[in-house]
């Protein structure tokens, strides 16, 4: 048997307290032996032993009051048929709801969204105990708990309507235990209401398994019950702005909006597309060809715009929630890069690279102190050296990225077994004469690779690589040779990325020298990385930037008004303008079985929600409740046994004196 309150325990021996009263009580009275009371001893001798009797009673009833009161509140519990029995209904239900952006799909037939469906069904199921139980409610996008007190308004709260957020399922199970064990609740059951999206369940994090240990330590027991609503949406397209790059230019200069729409059909069809760009609409047709495309769109800026929004909208389909994407663009910044790099012909290549001319405003400057260097001033790191390893360097260098600068690798030569973001670079190989490496795959679509405003391709094909030193432990590439070996990787840290590129622009290693590859691809990763210095930024739903003073941003996009921390849109504090979209993950419909969801939550008994409830046999109840009927039952005993027996009559005592007064008389004389 486990208890919720074990220390209460410890008042156990208070049980005693009844007896040591008793035999005190014992001790204030003297035995004086006095001739005319043995007449009425042996007249009332019955009425002595019920008198005993009762005593014990009385002291055995006092003792088991005290007994089952500290029984009752150190809260124990057990199973079987008594745990169901004592325990009864759930006395807590914990409510996981999900109200990301991809919830708010429709079915086809009802036109209800599964976030509604899943209110609906959740306040279906409450209404058998809804009087009894406790209800708590947990949300994706604040994972606070709150406490519900009318479950058949479930859905007019706040906490329950729409959003433009993401979901993580094990953060949200995390603070569900946090909050279980701070409450220290009875019978548990923890209700799920999700679409299963498999970037919010993640059900290869490996949060899982201690999560569920944790939950299946809980002493009262936890049962899990899943509504699972991972029927797939049909007949919707999502859009999304991948990149905005300002290009100022002499004549005139432009803003390229790079756009992603993601639909579930693949029949060609012209899709139309409003566009919204600092006030004036308008309207473009885009072309599919499949389940995905990406368009480049150039908008004309005004030369006295500073800064300025925009938006690209869907038509009505069936989740209004992924039917725009909103942009936003600053002044124009300087273009300021970073190269850390012995004395060689690659280093001046690169530095001319970065800084092509004066005139576009980039410099590069050639560092010699890294670990004394204030990086938060560049927007890319050109790095040709041996890999950082000074713990101090190499936070400073994850500082920077985090905060949304780029950082480049390329060879030095020499193998190195220190990685940095998982990477590092391994041997040196040579092309055999006559035959050197190619890159056979690139992204022409996005990245330091694709093609140009005008839609050229860059002469990637024609880049030859004479010697490449190996890239291990990358494996997201945006290029990659002929053999896939990567010739370009990348990978995200915090706001920022950081390159790999395997071959250096000198003669005995490349082409890549001529700077038709090179000059484009180094400005791009320059454009991005200096993106973090306008007064124009971008980010998603959830961003710790929109968290931490939501009240200070007003939403510039609509009269409607808007919450940074859930609605997509612009939004403005002071000078800042910000574009708040919804993450990419969410336009991503891929969905795990309910069968695997269950399975995550091993060795819990999960259920789902449609399912029958199963025996509680199982499960741990809590039976204070039993004790304590018991214990007022007790006192019912010893209530009773406290009232005073019917007195005996004096002369019935008299009568008894004299007869043994008598029957004494004739003992004498006979």
């Amino acid at each position: 048997m486990a208890y919720l309150q074990p220390w209460l325990l410890w008042a156990l021996p208070a049980v005693l307290l009844p007896l040591i009263i008793h035999l005190l009580n014992r001790l204030r009275y003297k035995t004086v032996h006095w001739a005319a009371m043995i007449f009425l001893l042996k007249a009332n001798r019955a009425a002595t032993r019920r008198a005993k009797i009762r005593q014990y009673l009385l002291l055995a009833a006092r003792m088991l009051v005290i007994l089952f009161l500290i029984w009752a509140m150190a809260r124990p519990l057990t199973g079987g048929w008594i745990g169901a029995a004592a325990g009864g209904v759930p006395e807590t239900v914990v409510i996981l709801l999900d109200r990301s952006a991809s919830m708010e799909a429709k079915d086809a037939a009802t036109q209800t969204t599964k976030r509604e469906q899943a209110l609906k069904l959740i306040a279906g199921a409450a209404r058998d105990f809804a009087e009894s139980s406790r209800f708590v409610l947990i949300e994706n996008a604040l994972r606070q708990p709150q406490e519900i007190a009318s479950i058949p308004a479930l859905a007019e709260i706040a906490a329950t309507t729409p959003t433009d957020t993401g979901a993580d399922l094990p953060a949200m199970l995390q603070s569900a235990a946090d909050w279980l064990s701070q409450n220290k609740t009875g019978l548990t059951e923890i209700w799920i209401a999700s679409d299963l999206q498999r970037s919010n369940w993640q059900p290869d994090n490996d949060r899982w398994p201690a999560l569920t240990a944790r939950l299946a330590a809980v002493p009262q027991g936890v049962r899990v019950r899943l509504l699972a609503l991972n029927q797939r949406a049909t007949g919707n397209t999502s859009v999304a702005i991948s990149d905005v790059i300002r290009r100022d230019r002499a004549v005139q200069s432009s803003l390229k909006v790079v756009i992603d729409l993601q639909r579930d059909e693949t029949k060609a069809a012209t899709l139309p597309l409003a566009v919204t760009f600092n006030g004036v609409r308008s309207n473009l047709d885009a072309q599919l060809d499949g389940q995905s495309a990406r368009l480049n769109h150039a908008l004309p800026l005004q030369s006295q715009a500073e800064t300025g929004w925009g938006k690209v909208e869907l038509p009505a389909d069936s989740n209004a929630r992924d039917n725009s994407a909103y942009f936003v663009y600053g002044p124009k910044t300087s273009l300021r890069a970073a190269l850390v790099a012995p004395e060689s012909p690659g280093r001046r290549i690169l530095q001319a690279a970065l800084a092509p001319s004066p005139k576009l405003g980039s410099v590069c400057e050639i560092v010699t102190e890294p670990s004394t260097t204030d990086w938060g001033k560049f927007a890319l790191v050109a790095w040709q050296s041996p890999l950082p390893r000074e713990p101090e360097l190499v936070a400073k260098l994850q500082s920077f990225v985090d905060q949304g600068g780029v950082l480049v690798f390329f060879p030095n030569g020499q193998t190195d077994s220190q990685s940095f973001a998982g990477a590092a670079f391994g041997a040196v190989e040579n092309a055999t004469a006559g035959t050197p490496f190619r890159i056979a795959q690139w992204d022409e679509q996005d990245g330091p690779l694709a093609k140009s405003d005008e839609g050229l391709s860059l002469p990637v094909p024609e880049l030859t690589v004479s010697r490449r030193q190996q890239i291990v432990g990358e494996k997201n590439a945006w290029a990659s040779f002929a053999d896939a070996q990567p010739f370009l990787t990348h990978r995200g840290l915090g706001k920022g990325q950081v390159f790999f590129c395997a071959t250096l622009p000198e003669a005995e290693w490349s082409s890549l020298s001529d700077g038709r590859v090179l000059v484009p691809m180094l400005q791009r990763l320059l454009q991005r990385g200096s993106a973090r210095f306008g007064a124009a930024t971008s980010i998603t739903t959830g961003d710790a930037v929109a968290m931490e003073n939501p009240a200070a941003w007003r939403s510039v996009d609509g009269e409607k008004p808007k919450d940074i921390r859930f609605d997509a849109g612009v939004y403005r504090n002071g000078a800042k303008l910000l574009a708040v979209n919804r993450p990419a993950a969410e336009d991503i419909g891929d969905a795990i079985e309910a069968n695997a969801a269950k399975q995550l939550f091993e060795p819990l008994a999960v259920q789902l929600l449609e399912e029958k409830r199963s025996a509680p046999a199982a499960l741990q109840g809590e039976i204070w409740r039993g004790l304590l009927l018991t214990m007022l039952l007790v006192l019912l005993v010893e209530s009773v046994l406290t009232l005073p027996f019917q007195k005996i009559e004096a002369g019935k005592i008299a009568g008894a004196i004299r007869s043994e007064t008598a029957l004494e008389k004739m003992e004498r004389a006979a």
